[in-house]
């Protein structure tokens, strides 16, 4: 397993981090469906036994559920091989089905206690603000978390899904450590800005869903995808949905045959192409059994050579050219 620094921060992160989303279950808004606790526990035990170091997770997946289970897998944990603990703050279960966004002083706070006491430590190492919603309310929250880690309550802080502009907002009040934003070959939206101004500000980044939610892993099909549970929001997600889902599926199918060629599996493929850039810290890899992250942890030793990285582009601008085609098709019959 290979490891990189966090930005600025004393943290040195491999390079592959265990996502927590789906483990919170399927019962709120945002769920991956049903999930058997202990194949999450044993999960993430084996994330740490495979040399990942660090466990990605927040308040809000689950509705606190993924905390929990978290939680009781560090006590599973020698004390010895403990991982690097980040959660996040901002999003909030209003109690009737819905999420709410928050980032009042207060509310902040409150959320800061939760995790701590679900977790069960006394000190987050990594804490981020989850969205950038109420924009309005983004400095009030920062200033907050800047306060909770004078306190000792946290030991860096970051944020998630922020822009440019947001980022440098946040920087005149505290310098921010890390950025975790979506990331992958059919999410590249970070490269055209956000990249480049983070490896100049040396802000960590830590992507999710370098898998795509799950479609880069080489494992679905129109008939899977057909399966999907109500409970797993990947159902109403347009990318699993047609049109767009059979130009997906043909566009994994041509880097399969990369993937193919270089001994390696799609996972394998698809994380190390997000890590071929030298602003990422780490790749956020959710598994909910332990075989899962078995086979993903690989890819923490895996580099693209640059034949490959040309062969993936091109299969890219593929796709891309056949969504664009689409929407103009769409557009013609509007």
């Amino acid at each position: 397993m290979q490891f990189r620094k966090l930005g600025n921060s004393d943290l040195n992160l491999s390079v592959i981090g265990l996502g927590t989303w789906a483990i919170g279950g399927g019962d709120w808004q945002f769920g991956w469906g049903d999930q058997d606790e202990q194949e999450a526990l044993d999960t993430i035990v084996k994330a740490v036994g495979v040399g990942v170091n660090w466990i990605d997770t927040a308040a809000v997946y689950g509705l606190g559920r993924s905390e929990e289970l978290v939680g009781k897998a560090l006590k599973l944990i020698p004390a010895d091989r403990r991982p690097i603990i980040a959660t996040k703050c901002g999003r909030t279960d209003e109690g009737d089905g819905t999420i709410g966004k928050c980032l009042k002083r207060a509310s902040v706070i409150a959320e800061c206690e939760a995790s701590l006491q679900r977790l069960d430590i006394d000190c987050i190492d990594l804490y981020q603000m989850h969205w950038p919603e109420p924009n309005e309310e983004i400095e009030e929250g920062w200033q907050t978390l800047v306060d909770l880690k004078q306190q000792g309550k946290v030991r860096h802080i970051g944020v998630s899904n922020h822009s440019v502009d947001q980022l440098k907002t946040l920087q005149a009040i505290h310098p921010v450590a890390s950025l975790q934003p979506p990331y992958s070959m059919i999410a590249r939206d970070v490269e055209a800005d956000i990249l480049p101004y983070c490896g100049e500000q040396k802000i960590g980044v830590i992507c999710y869903s370098p898998m795509g939610k799950g479609l880069l892993t080489g494992t679905f099909t129109k008939e899977r995808v057909a399966q999907l549970s109500d409970k797993d929001h990947r159902s109403r997600d347009p990318r699993f949905q047609s049109p767009q889902l059979e130009i997906n599926l043909q566009f994994v199918e041509s880097l399969s045959a990369i993937a193919d060629g270089l001994g390696w599996t799609m996972p394998e493929l698809s994380i190390a192409w997000v890590l071929r850039r030298p602003e990422l810290t780490s790749a956020i890899v959710g598994a909910r059994r332990p075989e899962q992250i078995v086979q993903t942890a690989v890819a923490g030793d895996r580099n693209l050579d640059d034949v490959s990285i040309s062969a993936i582009e091109t299969a890219i601008q593929n796709r891309d050219q056949a969504l664009a085609d689409l929407g103009d098709v769409q557009q013609a019959r509007v």
